[in-house]
């Protein structure tokens, strides 16, 4: 990676350039002058391109020339075009992954009676259908006043489904919010149901499974005069359940690390992603676990992630879910490849390798161990790949319910959303940062500055287990951003 103050060549393959500020016609750019104005973070041509030849970026084709790109052009969508096409054949093409073990780190966090672990200690509750969803507020905003101080917060999160859905819909809701009861970072849980609905409580039940009847409780609101005063009741109950826990010192290997990105920049390749990549790897290497998702925002990178799986069978199953993600776009008569968004454009990525490129390097470069269907719940530690789409709504619940207790969220252009558990923004620029302190928490945009990727790291990593131990609380925590999205694709009776 050679940066030059100006601009930035990543790769020694690459034939463009990332500008690392706004560049003006007839700027010196390396030994060359730019022929027109080139946007910070956007791309510019580092020698001649032919029309048809490919655009190389991180080392591998981002896409192809429409037309001829003279050195020092500006490199967009006006003349530069994906390469991606539908559903792909792919082989097997195993490569060798170092297994690094490295130093012994350790957090203070809650071990639940299961031989989980959170990182908060919190009530959650969790509906059975929307039709609850203002009960369930009414019950959280009562309860954080009445019990405030016994434990780190009463939560709920609100949801359209669990009724008028069939088939699959209806399983995927179901697996989603069942994720969300077994969750260690809740000490307690009240499952809060209508009566009447498609995921009742009884129906539900099967899908939870066995579940400690200390920690969790159920109410049907249709079967008692006063649901305020009895779910209250049953809070007490699970505040008192959730006090005989405290912090005790546990493993890293405890941890499971979401990994996500929203509102990506040109930069988010460069900076925050790898940066991720390395923390990604250095948990997994201490023996614990990080979840890669955004499935269709591995078009165009999958085949670095399938090179990268411990067997064939593991890489059969990335080949289903990246092939039945595709068969689900043209099933519904879109094209693959729609994808970046305006914002991401906007920021300076082109086409959807090039997105997809940058964001496969949140999964640095350990093995595959594992790939999760939609709502599946962590099994093996190291690097999971789950099914869930680029949605950053749906995407973070998803990580959720597979177990994560807290998610790393890499954003150039910023955004507030949070998930149910703590969820750590970090940007890839300094401006964003300095702009939206109440959004971000981490700053990545160092990289570019005067930081190492190694003293990085170890800074992302120790503020990682502070946020575990609760001695930080994330900006989604302080300002209340905690929300669930569950994907539907199905008939709505």
């Amino acid at each position: 990676m050679v940066n030059r103050n100006t601009a930035l060549i990543i790769h020694e393959k690459d034939n463009v350039l990332c500008a690392l500020n706004d560049i003006k016609k007839g700027e010196a750019v390396l030994d060359f002058r730019a022929l027109e104005d080139i946007p910070k973070g956007h791309k510019i041509a580092l020698l001649d391109i032919e029309k048809g030849e490919e655009v190389v970026k991180y080392g591998f084709p981002i896409g192809r020339a429409l037309k001829p790109i003279k050195r020092g052009s500006f490199v967009h969508t006006h003349n530069l075009t994906t390469n991606l096409e539908g559903v792909l054949d792919y082989t097997y093409n195993p490569v060798t992954v170092d297994e690094d073990v490295l130093e012994y780190a350790t957090f203070m966090g809650y071990e639940r009676e299961d031989g989980s672990v959170g990182v908060r200690n919190e009530i959650w509750i969790i509906n059975t259908v929307g039709c609850v969803n203002k009960t369930a507020e009414l019950l959280a905003r009562q309860a954080n006043e009445r019990f405030k101080g016994k434990v780190d917060g009463v939560f709920s999160f609100c949801h359209p489904y669990g009724c008028s859905q069939l088939g699959q819909d209806a399983l995927v809701t179901q697996k989603i919010l069942a994720g969300l009861v077994h969750h260690p970072n809740a000490a307690g849980v009240l499952v809060l149901g209508l009566g009447c609905e498609n995921n009742n409580i009884d129906v539900f039940k099967k899908v939870l499974g066995n579940t400690n009847d200390k920690r969790v409780k159920f109410l049907e609101t249709q079967k008692v005069e006063d649901e305020i005063e009895e779910g209250l009741r049953l809070i007490n109950v699970l505040v008192e359940y959730a006090q005989t826990f405290e912090r005790t010192e546990c493993p890293a290997s405890n941890l499971i690390l979401g990994l996500k990105c929203g509102g990506s920049d040109a930069f988010s390749g460069i900076t925050a992603n790898p940066l991720v990549g390395k923390i990604s790897d250095r948990l997994v290497a201490m023996g614990g676990t990080s979840v890669l998702t955004e499935v269709p925002e591995m078009f165009g990178a999958e085949n670095i992630l399938m090179d990268r799986c411990i067997n064939k069978d593991v890489f059969d199953r990335l080949v289903a879910v990246v092939n039945g993600y595709k068969e689900y776009f043209l099933k519904h008569g879109q094209v693959v490849y729609e994808n970046p968004s305006p914002g991401n454009k906007e920021g300076g990525i082109t086409t959807l390798e090039e997105k997809s490129l940058g964001c496969v390097q949140k999964g640095g470069t350990s093995a595959v161990v594992d790939v999760l269907k939609y709502g599946d719940r962590v099994e093996k530690n190291g690097l999971n790949i789950l099914e869930g789409p680029g949605n950053d709504m749906v995407a973070q619940t998803v990580l959720a319910a597979s177990g994560a207790q807290i998610i790393l969220f890499t954003t150039g252009r910023g955004t507030p959303l949070g998930a149910p558990v703590p969820t750590i923004k970090i940007s890839t620029n300094s401006e964003l940062y300095t702009r939206k302190r109440k959004w971000i928490d981490f700053n990545a945009g160092k990289l570019l500055e005067s930081e190492s990727m190694e003293d990085m790291c170890k800074e992302l990593f120790v503020y990682i287990l502070d946020v575990a131990s609760g001695n930080v609380y994330t900006c989604n925590e302080k300002y209340g951003y905690r929300e669930i999205a569950i994907l539907k694709d199905g008939v709505t009776l």
